[in-house]
């Protein structure tokens, strides 16, 4: 406990020390946010805000696991996927940025690099994990399900975990919030399966406390695809690690209503010649639409994200 509580300040202070160094770092290369065209008309003033945050909590939790790195092997292959994942999410920004339009990487470009990751991912489990469709039941239990059925599971659960945790990144601080209870749900889970992720994701918790001091509204900057992707690629790669891919179904809730949202209204719209189920998607602007303040759904989303992980412990 000792070791995850030191690589938890660690990159605490790491975050709280790289963020407000690329803050104007970000705005002397002008990386600034380009605004949906279609988006909430309270986030025009927003345009221009620094993006690609990401990067200065990236970078504290991937100094502080590299500290630790060599008495901790086993978290190496999480990590390098929430960096790979973190690259597409960067070329994403970077594009955008050039093109000063708020579309960088194609959704079939970013979707294929994301399953590419995936794959590299399930071929390190099929090669060097025992056991690997190998998963363990809420409420109790395993099944070692076949790989005809794993395999698709397994890219399913990754691709919508990784762009749930996108569609999350909306507001300001949403995204880090919900991340961070995630994470500490996922250090506990770690400690009761011997999964030897605590150190990782005690990282990632405490290098988003350190960057959520700037990315609370108002926001100085955005963590940008380069940061949510990265998230998600964590969140999904520890589940997947600690053999508990359903388990995100709930203590996700978050992430998987935000993806749901996007899914209803797109084919409501099409069902209906036009009309919308929800005011604006993904969920958390319908809220907002409807007069909640931003730091309100922020802290009810983070709430509610808290009792879906206590709730996900209780069962695992």
């Amino acid at each position: 406990m000792k070791e995850i509580a030191i690589a938890g300040s660690i990159a605490f202070v790491l975050g709280l020390v790289l963020t407000p160094i690329l803050i104007p770092l970000l705005q002397k290369l002008k990386f600034g946010q380009v605004i949906r065209e279609d988006g909430p008309q309270g986030h025009f003033k927003k345009a221009g805000t620094p993006t690609m945050g990401g990067l200065a909590f990236i970078a504290a939790y991937l100094l502080t696991a590299l500290i630790f790195l060599p008495g901790h092997m086993e978290y190496l292959p999480v990590l390098l996927v929430s960096l790979l994942c973190g690259l597409i999410g960067f070329a994403d920004d970077f594009l955008e940025i050039v093109k000063k339009q708020n579309e960088g990487l194609k959704p079939m470009q970013k979707f294929l690099l994301q399953i590419a990751v995936a794959a590299l991912f399930l071929l390190y489990r099929f090669l060097a994990v025992k056991d690997p469709t190998l998963i363990l039941l809420p409420g109790g239990g395993s099944w070692n399900m076949p790989f005809w059925l794993y395999i698709p599971l397994f890219f399913i659960m990754f691709a919508g975990t990784d762009n749930g945790v996108n569609l999350n990144d909306g507001l300001d601080g949403l995204c880090a919030s919900v991340t961070l209870v995630v994470a500490m749900f996922l250090t506990f889970l770690s400690r009761k399966y011997g999964g030897g992720l605590e150190i990782l994701t005690t990282a990632v918790a405490g290098a988003l406390l350190g960057y959520l001091i700037f990315n609370t509204y108002p926001a100085r900057l955005f963590m940008g695809d380069t940061g949510s992707l990265a998230l998600g690629g964590f969140v999904a790669a520890a589940f997947i690690t600690l053999r508990q891919p359903l388990l995100i179904l709930i203590a996700g809730f978050v992430y998987l209503a935000e993806s749901v949202s996007v899914i209803i209204q797109r084919y409501y719209f099409k069902a209906t010649h036009g009309k919308r189920f929800f005011r604006m998607t993904p969920i958390h602007h319908h809220f907002e639409l409807g007069g909640w303040s931003e730091p309100r759904v922020v802290i009810v989303f983070t709430v509610v994200c808290f009792w879906t992980c206590v709730l996900a412990y209780l069962l695992a």
